[in-house]
């Protein structure tokens, strides 16, 4: 089944061609960062108008460098929900016009299951049940995937995202957006014990989790350096502020596998780029025996062929929509 998937919920315009849900023929995208990064982070109108500007193009340039037809397209996926929502009616308004075109079923996707499903393209031998992390920008969530399409969502963040409080530390450290990289890549050189965080925690929901208190915490400590006139040293607080992040990460995570009896356990989105997240995880994962999925690079940020790979389950379980599909800014998982 060779599907045609559209990925535009932020600041990534992304058209893919997939085949049978795990094998990728080409996956095209088109960042916006440099739109956006004079702003210190996602404008909506910005993103939405990029969207509309390319998206045709890459279209065209997926189903090209795919090396099939336009008759050979099965169905078209698309991320319609959680995103920017205008950001987001860009894509799904797209992929229902190429639909109706086609003569093909559309398949909507929900955006974090996308994120998910990009440790099958990397892992073909990955098979639910796992436990799988998600964290990215606007979501971060611990998540029991029982199967391709029955996920359960077992704890949350209760305000901010990982990625957010990134992009947020990198914003006052003056180091540009997007701010995992940079945040990531000062934090090599750094002492992860030289400055204290708090890691926050929810009374009577221990996989639930708070980002918020760390945010501020680093903000403070940067506004009052800079009115006493005191230097930061810049690497180790990234490291400090990483190691916090993963410190409420990780154990949850590893807590929850040990619960359900997860003997696999997957990391998706973003944030999982990070290296610090990384490296606890495999440290943690070898300690206990289990097997760990964490996707390359390439395939944590936002993408077209994750929603492909997902939306050929999603089919399989008869999930397809009709020209009145709609686009949502939040949906539980």
């Amino acid at each position: 089944m060779i599907i045609l998937s559209v990925e535009s919920t932020c600041d990534e315009t992304a058209v893919a061609v997939t085949e049978n849900g795990r094998n990728v023929l080409t996956d095209q995208i088109f960042s916006q960062a440099r739109l956006h990064a004079v702003y210190g982070g996602v404008v909506p109108e910005i993103a939405s108008r990029s969207h509309v500007e390319v998206i045709s193009q890459l279209a065209d340039r997926a189903v090209a460098e795919a090396g099939v037809t336009r008759g050979d397209i099965d169905a078209v996926a698309v991320s319609y929900a959680p995103g920017l929502i205008g950001a987001v009616l860009v894509g799904v308004s797209f992929a229902k016009s190429a639909a109706m075109a086609l003569g093909v079923p559309i398949i909507p996707v929900h955006h974090i299951r996308g994120h998910i499903a990009a440790n099958y393209i990397a892992f073909p031998e990955l098979e639910p049940p796992f436990l799988c992390l998600a964290i990215s920008g606007g979501n971060t969530m611990i998540v029991d995937v029982r199967d391709y399409t029955d996920l359960h969502v077992l704890g949350a963040t209760r305000d901010d995202a990982a990625g957010e409080c990134f992009d947020k530390v990198a914003r006052v450290l003056g180091l540009g957006y997007p701010g995992g990289a940079p945040v990531d890549r000062l934090s090599q050189g750094g002492d992860d014990k030289k400055y204290h965080f708090p890691i926050g925690h929810v009374a009577d929901h221990p996989y639930d989790m708070s980002f918020s208190g760390l945010k501020t915490a680093v903000i403070n400590l940067v506004h009052g350096a800079e009115q006493r006139g005191e230097a930061l040293d810049v690497p180790s607080l990234c490291a400090s502020f990483s190691a916090a992040v993963s410190a409420s990460l990780v154990p949850r995570t590893m807590a929850a596998a040990r619960e359900l009896g997860r003997e696999r356990v997957a990391v998706a989105g973003g944030v999982a780029a990070n290296s610090r997240i990384r490296h606890d995880f495999e440290a943690a994962v070898r300690a206990e025996g289990k097997q760990l999925f964490v996707p390359p690079l390439r395939l944590c940020g936002d993408n077209a062929a994750m929603i492909g790979c997902q939306g050929y389950y999603e089919y399989r379980a008869g999930h397809t929509a009709g020209p009145d599909l709609n686009a949502y800014a939040t949906m539980e998982l």
